[in-house]
């Protein structure tokens, strides 16, 4: 008796994973016009990939020219922040799926710092605050001998703020910022915040007197603009709580 087979079924035909995405880039070159201005680009990219795979598709096949800052493509470096439909996003961890694909997606740079082409911006304004607060480790009397220990405790009160990766998320989100780019910023006052708070630290008073500043944490407006903007979930808002409860009661 033979023995039965089953017949193969025939496959459905391949459905192509990939749809046609209007990029809205927000385009300016200083040496062409003072003016900027929008262009955009048809692609064909699988939704499930990142706006930092569409911006590759244009500047590799459809636009050399197209200028925009990114490294790592992992969300670690923080290069990528640009605004997103409106929002400052890091276009690295941005899926095109969850931005709405049907309709044109704008990407344009960061605001409240001057565009020097396209997506890129003068991140030296925000690096110098950045400086300002003396962001590293401060201590008195000799080299240890050893290791800094600290206890769990300790640690726990500013692990939230050692996520930052300095994108610029935060503080280019802050309406403050955009109208005066001598506020400090969101990312300045976390990184002090970092430090004001480290046991180990002991120049604490010092940061506090340079945020105790016209231009420092009091100019916040609690917006909470930049704890919405942070792509690491830094509660970033009530770090600038912490700062300014420090500066009142002088306890950190």
């Amino acid at each position: 008796m033979a023995t039965p087979t089953l017949e193969k079924a025939e496959s459905p035909a391949e459905v192509s994973p990939y749809i046609t995405v209007t990029f809205r880039v927000r385009r300016f070159n200083p040496e062409v016009s003072a003016e900027a201005t929008w262009q955009d680009f048809q692609v064909e990219i699988d939704p499930k990939e990142r706006v930092l795979d569409g911006l590759h598709k244009i500047k590799w096949d459809l636009d050399g020219s197209l200028t925009f800052r990114r490294s790592c493509a992992h969300g670690i470096c923080g290069s990528d922040a640009m605004r997103i439909n409106g929002k400052n996003r890091l276009a690295c961890k941005t899926l095109i799926k969850d931005i709405n694909p049907e309709k044109p997606i704008t990407v344009e740079p960061i605001k409240g710092l001057t565009v020097l082409k396209d997506l890129v911006v003068d991140m030296e304004p925000f690096f110098q605050a950045y400086r300002d607060v003396m962001p590293f480790l401060i201590t008195k009397g000799n080299e240890p001998t050893r290791e800094r220990l600290q206890s769990a405790e300790d640690r726990e009160r500013f692990d939230d703020t050692t996520k930052c990766i300095l994108c610029a998320a935060c503080t280019s989100s802050c309406p403050v910022f955009w109208n005066d780019g001598q506020y400090f910023g969101p990312a300045a006052i976390v990184n002090a915040h970092r430090f004001i708070f480290d046991s180990r630290d002991e120049a604490g008073e010092q940061r506090l007197e340079i945020l105790n500043d016209k231009d420092g944490v009091w100019r916040c407006r609690t917006t909470f603009n930049c704890t919405d903007a942070c792509p690491r979930g830094i509660e970033v808002t009530k770090a600038i709580q912490e700062v300014k409860r420090a500066l009142i009661t002088r306890r950190f």
